[in-house]
C-alpha cells in the first residue's frame, strides 16, 4: 500500500463506527467512510472542536450539520500545491487527499523525463493531478464533464500559481473527447484517468466502469505517443481489485509500449496510531528506466 507521509495541511484524527475525523488546515470535518467498520468511541463526544458533520439520509445523499463557524470555501497546500477546500453534496470537499502519493509520482516523472511531456487527464475532477503535472512542468488537458468541477480546477490552477502554464481545461464526455483527438492524431506521453463506478457524460452518456473502463484504456492506446511516460488508473470502486488494473494495462497499453506494471492500494495513517485507511486503488504502466 502506498501511504501518503507528508501531508502537513491535512490529518486523520481518529476514526469509529462507521466516521473519520480529519483536519483540513484549521478546519475540522466529520465524515461517513464505509472502511471504517472499528468502535474507537463517540468522536462527538470526544472531540469538542469540530467544526461540521456529514450525516448520511436513509433516503440517499445526506446533509452537513456545521457545530462551529466554517467558512465557505479555504485553502490547504501539500508542499507547493494549494488546493480549495469546500463543503460539498455527498460528503465531499473537493480533494482526495491520499491521491498525493500520485501527485509525487507525476511530478517525479515528469521532471526526471527531461524532455517536454504532454498530459492527459481524464475524469479530471477539481484537479489535484492536473495541479501536480502543470507544476511538473508538463503541458495538461484537463478533461471532464462537469463545468463545476472544472471551475474548480481552473480555480486550483490560480491559488498554486501556475496560471501561466499551458493547460486546457475541456467540458465533454471523455470518449467521445478520446475519439475526436485520435482523428486529429494528438499524441500524448502520459495518460491519468479516475473514472467514477458510474455516471453520465455531457450529453448525458452512460458511463459504467464494468463495460466502459476496459473500451476506453483500448482507445487511448491511440493517442498515447512513440516514447510515453506512464499511464496511471485511480479507482474508488467498491469491490475491485488492483491486479484487475494490472491486467487491464497487461492486455493494452503493454502490448504496444513494453514497460512496468504495478498496482495497488493508496491509504492516509491515523494520527498517534498504527492504523491506515484503505482509500482506494491505482494501476500504472510506466516506462522502463
Amino acid at each position: 500500500m502506498l501511504v501518503v507521509d507528508d501531508f502537513k495541511d491535512y490529518e486523520i484524527i481518529d476514526s469509529s463506527n462507521g466516521m473519520k475525523l480529519e483536519r483540513w488546515g484549521n478546519i475540522y470535518l466529520l465524515r461517513p467512510d464505509p472502511q471504517v467498520i472499528w468502535d474507537n468511541g463517540n468522536l462527538l463526544e470526544k472531540y469538542p472542536n469540530i467544526h461540521a458533520v456529514y450525516y448520511r439520509s436513509n433516503k440517499g445523499g445526506g446533509h452537513w450539520e456545521n457545530l462551529r463557524k466554517t467558512p465557505a470555501n479555504w485553502e490547504i497546500s501539500y508542499r507547493d500545491l494549494t488546493f480549495n477546500i469546500k463543503q460539498m453534496g455527498f460528503k465531499h470537499t473537493g480533494l482526495f487527499p491520499e491521491q498525493a502519493v500520485n501527485w509525487d509520482y507525476m511530478i517525479d516523472k515528469i521532471k526526471k523525463s527531461n524532455r517536454h511531456i504532454n498530459v492527459l487527464n481524464l475524469f479530471a475532477y477539481t484537479g489535484g493531478a492536473t495541479v501536480a503535472c502543470a507544476y511538473a512542468g508538463a503541458d495538461v488537458v484537463h478533461v471532464d464533464s462537469s463545468k463545476g468541477m472544472t471551475a474548480w480546477a481552473k480555480e486550483n490552477i490560480i491559488s498554486s500559481n501556475l496560471q501561466d502554464k499551458n493547460v486546457r481545461f475541456i467540458v465533454d464526455d471523455v470518449i467521445k473527447f478520446v475519439q475526436r483527438e485520435i482523428r486529429r492524431g494528438h499524441k500524448y506521453d502520459a495518460i491519468i484517468m479516475d473514472p467514477p463506478s458510474f455516471g453520465r457524460g455531457a450529453n448525458k452518456e452512460v458511463w459504467n466502469i464494468e463495460e466502459s473502463l476496459f473500451k476506453l484504456i483500448k482507445l487511448c492506446e491511440d493517442v498515447l505517443s512513440d516514447d510515453p511516460l506512464f499511464f496511471l488508473i485511480n479507482s474508488y470502486t467498491t469491490g475491485m481489485s488492483p491486479k484487475v488494473l494490472e491486467n487491464i494495462l497487461s492486455l493494452t497499453i503493454n502490448k504496444k509500449h513494453e514497460g512496468k506494471i504495478s498496482s495497488g492500494e493508496v491509504g492516509l495513517p491515523m494520527e498517534n496510531s498504527d492504523l491506515v485507511l484503505p482509500c482506494g486503488i491505482y494501476g500504472r504502466w510506466e516506462k522502463d528506466e
